[in-house]
């Protein structure tokens, strides 16, 4: 099985900074496509960032310009650097991995593995 366990959120000012990571066990790929999830409660899950397979990255629209995502295919770690952060960034972050995703990088469903979540509060 794969477990991806995240780390790295909490509370932090608007203007401020985070760097989350999601750090992945199991059987674990180079060519997965992985990605940054948030929810707020009762409300949908929501694409943050993902890197697909082939190395392409999207991002949400509300997030370009200030989020980051990368990956370290030796640990084998994601990460989501996040700056100049908005309260209306203040969801529960997920980490999220798939075999392939394509055009579909924005769709939760497409996603095979998830992590428990880590929170991000902006105030």
């Amino acid at each position: 099985d794969v477990q991806l366990v995240e780390s790295g959120g909490g509370s932090v000012q608007a203007g401020g900074s985070l760097r989350l990571s999601c750090a992945a066990s199991g059987r674990t790929y180079s060519k997965w496509c992985m990605g940054w999830f948030r929810q707020a409660p009762g409300k949908e899950r929501e694409a943050v960032a993902v890197t697909d397979m082939d190395g392409k990255i999207n991002y949400a629209d509300s997030v370009k310009d200030r989020f980051t995502i990368s990956r370290d295919n030796d640990k084998p770690t994601l990460y989501l650097q996040m700056e100049n952060l908005k309260s209306e960034d203040s969801d529960m972050y997920y980490c999220a991995a798939t075999y392939a995703c394509g055009s579909s990088w924005s769709n939760s469903r497409v996603f095979t593995y998830w992590g428990l979540g880590t929170q991000v509060t902006v105030s």
